[in-house]
């Protein structure tokens, strides 16, 4: 349904990518913990089907920009809380480069808490996938075509991935 379709997959971090906590020491945040099969959804199997990855956080993390250089994540938007802007932004801007029209139908969105959803229901109306981790709040869930087995950080971009492709 979405394949050849979707050219953008739009993922949240905290709670989508993680596990949603957030450890931290008296100098800062100390650690985050990823999960490898998203890493490598997002590394090895996007590429396959030409779709970027983005991901657009409300917070700012040295440590997520460490794993983004290691997935090869150029789209990187951190300190963002109306994320529905920065996606009209990143849609014209890849429009602009490559003289094609993207929109909404073109992205795939994972997140998992109420600051996803200004995202999540354009992208869903417009024909584009919406998806969120078992553990997503319950405004996310009921507004999701997919909502994974796993919870936050412990796979559930991959399976996503997989279910997009």
């Amino acid at each position: 349904m979405w394949k050849n379709k979707i050219k953008f997959l739009v993922m949240d971090v905290d709670g989508t990518l993680t596990d949603g906590r957030i450890y931290m020491g008296s100098n800062g945040e100390l650690f985050k913990a990823f999960d490898i099969k998203d890493g490598c959804g997002i590394k090895d199997l996007l590429p396959k089907e030409d779709i970027v990855p983005v991901i657009i956080t409300a917070r700012e993390s040295m440590i997520l920009e460490n794993r983004c250089r290691e997935l090869a994540v150029t789209e990187l938007y951190q300190g963002i809380r109306n994320k529905r802007k920065k996606l009209d932004e990143i849609l014209l801007k890849f429009s602009q480069q490559y003289k094609e029209e993207y929109s909404y139908a073109n992205v795939a969105y994972i997140g998992d808490d109420i600051l996803d959803i200004p995202c999540m229901l354009p992208v869903r109306e417009a024909g584009g996938a919406a998806g969120c981790p078992a553990d997503a709040v319950k405004e996310v869930k009921a507004i999701a075509d997919f909502v994974s087995s796993k919870n936050g950080g412990s796979g559930a971009v991959r399976e996503f991935i997989e279910w997009l492709i």
